[in-house]
């Protein structure tokens, strides 16, 4: 069988650029050749721990040098990697860690509280990484393992239809579901977007500030820069200031984000004393706004490269790419290797594929399609027809080629570049003792995009400040609602569904 690690990309970058600088965190500089000894001396540590083959590690840590050197090392050692999203609640986090059956949890020390409840619910070892916390009680070390044993050598070899990393997202249930992405997949998804969606190069700086638990971060950030040995340089918490700061001071050349960051760049550029000049700029996670878009090109004179992805594609799927030109407000074209067409949206049962302008449903086939959702046969074969994905977005694609999306064919909120699914935050609502019936809309932000608000039904007096403060004890950071109304009943339909457009409609422009 073909054998590919993901492991790879940080090993040949070791050995192609070993005294090149491929991290900057902080003060800290670390080379290719030093991150990768630190990689394999933190896999010896997991194998000393009992991880191995066919072991799944979970990693909760945020942007900082610690999360290669575990990623690389749980991959190196031969294990899946479950990345833990840092907003998520305790219950949300054990949640993931028995759905993935996940043998161990890495958590960084800043993050020891609610990884030690999570894992505890979850019935799983939890150890720590980073400074070392204060206490007697608390997690052993990875370093402590890592340094009582040698390196190993090189990487498990793994085949490439193995699975590397599992993203957790969530279903149109609300429900969250772990995507499978194989190593081949993401061996891929990294190459194309380095190689050839975008002109990089080896002294290239890349900003690292989207979240590296995030595909997008983790895959088209991480991955793409080790692929060709650029340096990444790391922010732990993202604002406007921070970023274009880090971004002088250290000659960034590419910044990836979300509409978000380039919203809060552009704020922050009308009081900074000097702006950076980066060569190319990419922006995924949600449509960025045209207006936003010139703005950016005339306040730091550089063109931004739209593109489009999922988790279940690994991420990447179409992008404005140089080769094909640039156009606002589109997607531009699939990457290399990749298929993506307009098929009819209502036909669910096969691919009934389109002509050119048509609006219906985008569909992906090619080498970035995930293996399907972890012990969800069902929903795999929902998601993936004749070879297709179906994304569950509405869009066009015009005889140039170029993909615009229209809407969502779904009720997914993006937020801020993160997905939220509504259901899952009605599940949690519709347990308050005052709430009678609720639906969970996106309503226009200007900064995140959309943000998240309830409809509520309620037979008490109940106010919107009770109910958000109840929501955050309860839901991740980006997940509860920030905007409450209440009404006296919600627009039903003749199957007796919550009409949701209407109350996007009469509820969304208050």
């Amino acid at each position: 069988m073909t054998q590919l690690s993901l492991a790879t990309v940080l090993a040949e970058g070791a050995r192609r650029y070993p005294g090149k600088v491929a991290v900057i965190d902080g003060p800290q500089r670390i080379t290719y050749h030093d991150l990768w000894e630190q990689a394999r001396s933190c896999a010896a540590g997991l194998q000393q721990l009992g991880v191995g083959p066919g072991s799944t590690v979970a990693v909760l840590i945020p942007n900082v040098a610690d999360f290669p050197r575990v990623y690389y090392a749980a991959l190196a050692a031969g294990a899946r990697v479950v990345p833990v999203h840092l907003l998520l609640t305790a219950e949300e986090m054990a949640y993931i860690l028995r759905d993935s059956g996940t043998d161990l949890l890495v958590a960084h020390s800043s993050q020891l509280e609610t990884a030690v409840t999570a894992a505890h619910k979850a019935g799983v070892e939890v150890v720590s990484v980073g400074p070392r916390p204060d206490g007697n009680d608390t997690p052993r070390r990875l370093e402590d393992a890592a340094a009582a044993v040698e390196p190993l050598r090189s990487y498990v070899s793994r085949e490439a239809e193995d699975i590397a990393v599992v993203f957790y997202t969530s279903g149109t249930t609300g429900e969250p579901k772990g995507a499978l992405l194989t190593h081949l997949n993401l061996v891929m998804n990294a190459t194309v977007n380095v190689f050839d969606a975008n002109e990089v190069h080896v002294d290239d700086v890349v900003l690292g500030c989207l979240p590296l638990f995030h595909t997008f971060g983790q895959t088209v950030g991480m991955n793409g820069t080790f692929r060709f040995g650029g340096t990444l340089v790391l922010l732990a918490r993202f604002t406007g200031e921070a970023a274009i700061e880090l971004m002088v001071r250290e000659n960034v050349t590419v910044f990836h984000g979300v509409p978000t960051m380039y919203i809060g760049l552009l704020e922050a550029a009308a009081k900074a004393e000097k702006l950076p000049a980066p060569r190319l700029c990419v922006s995924g996670g949600a449509s960025l706004p045209v207006a936003v878009l010139e703005k950016f090109t005339e306040t730091f004179h550089a063109t931004i490269y739209e593109g489009y992805g999922l988790s279940e594609t690994s991420p990447t799927a179409t992008t404005n790419q140089p080769a094909f030109g640039t156009r606002a407000g589109t997607i531009g074209h699939p990457v290399w290797g990749v298929e993506v067409e307009i098929a009819r949206a209502e036909v669910e049962e096969r691919i009934e594929l389109l002509p050119t302008g048509t609006l219906g449903e985008i569909v992906i086939r090619g080498h970035n399609v995930f293996a399907g959702y972890l012990n969800r046969p069902e929903a795999t074969g929902q998601a993936v027809v004749d070879g297709w994905f179906r994304s569950g977005d509405l869009g066009t694609k015009d005889a140039d080629g170029f993909i615009t999306i229209v809407d969502r064919k779904k009720d997914l909120i993006i937020r801020g570049g993160f997905n939220v699914y509504p259901r899952e935050i009605e599940e949690v609502l519709a347990r308050h003792p005052g709430v009678v019936q609720v639906a969970v809309i996106g309503v226009p932000h200007d900064v995140h995009g959309e943000e998240i608000c309830a409809v509520v039904v309620t037979d008490q007096e109940l106010t919107a400040d009770e109910l958000v403060e109840w929501s955050k004890e309860r839901l991740g950071k980006h997940k509860y609602p920030r905007r409450v109304r209440f009404v006296d009943q919600l627009p039903m339909g003749p199957s007796f569904k919550v009409l949701k457009r209407e109350l996007r409609r009469t509820v969304g422009g208050q």
